[in-house]
């Protein structure tokens, strides 16, 4: 049966059509796209003995569009460090955008799978076929080419990366989503005291976790404060130390409340 649908794939019309569509190019290999959308759960096996579905093509469709990815922020933003650049590439990456990504492109509609729910399955299975598509289109036409799509067509038309650049730029939210996360309770207290005239005014705000001081931050407004705060918390949380955790988080918590009592 999946070497029916395999043939059929191959000489349809149809699917050539979607292909180059969806890719804006005119597809060379077509049995490496055909095996892109060929999901392990329909996975066959050669003469040899080899099992073959699109998982190979996943993995390098994940690695090329890793690489792309890391190019495209590291020229579009020269002056921001590495840590900000890797935190978004992750919100570009993440499984929900190549899940989002795969539907609008009706990916799923070419999916061979079998399951007796293939419905739930491909809106399971669809991030990994834009992998797998991606791997495939790399394979097929070159890194240049398969570089340019996923910068022209899938960052065009389907991520808006000055979004994610605001969120990320958004630390106090970013800090707040966090304790709400971990159940930590996060305070942002206000020095009065600090306070000068309406002409030049500056504000300095204290952050506490679960009562504990962790960062000042200063600012001409309290908003350039809390995020000026913020940042530095975060900054704080994140370099604690490599294998973070909110329970490493806790037993500090716990001790500087020990060290001030």
């Amino acid at each position: 049966m999946i070497e029916k649908l395999k043939l059929l794939m191959v000489k349809n019309k149809e699917f050539y059509t979607f292909l180059k569509k969806q890719l804006n190019i005119s597809p060379g290999n077509m049995q490496l796209y055909e095996l892109a959308f060929l999901h392990r759960s329909a996975s066959y096996t050669l003469p040899d003995g080899s099992v073959v579905n699109n998982e190979r093509l996943e993995f390098l469709g994940d690695a090329i569009i890793d690489a792309v990815i890391a190019d495209f922020l590291f020229r579009k933003f020269p002056k921001e460090r590495e840590g900000f650049l890797t935190r978004m590439r992750s919100k570009i990456v993440n499984r929900e955008h190549l899940d989002n990504i795969a539907k609008r492109m009706d990916l799923t509609q070419v999916v061979i799978a079998q399951s007796k729910n293939k419905e739930t399955l491909k809106k399971r299975i669809c991030g990994d076929v834009f992998e797998a598509l991606i791997g495939a289109m790399y394979l097929d036409k070159g890194y240049d080419k398969t570089c340019k799509y996923i910068v022209n067509h899938v960052l065009s038309n389907y991520i808006d990366v000055d979004k994610l650049m605001q969120s990320e730029t958004d630390f106090k939210s970013r800090l707040i989503e966090w304790g709400q996360k971990h159940k930590f309770q996060i305070e942002f207290n206000f020095d009065m005291s600090t306070e000068k005239p309406k002409n030049n005014p500056q504000f300095t705000v204290q952050i506490t976790i679960s009562g504990v001081p962790i960062a000042k931050g200063s600012g001409k407004s309290k908003k350039e404060a809390e995020q000026k705060a913020s940042q530095k918390t975060l900054t704080f949380i994140s370099s604690s130390s490599e294998d973070f955790s909110s329970e490493a988080l806790m037993h500090y918590l716990e001790r500087m409340k020990d060290r001030k009592n």
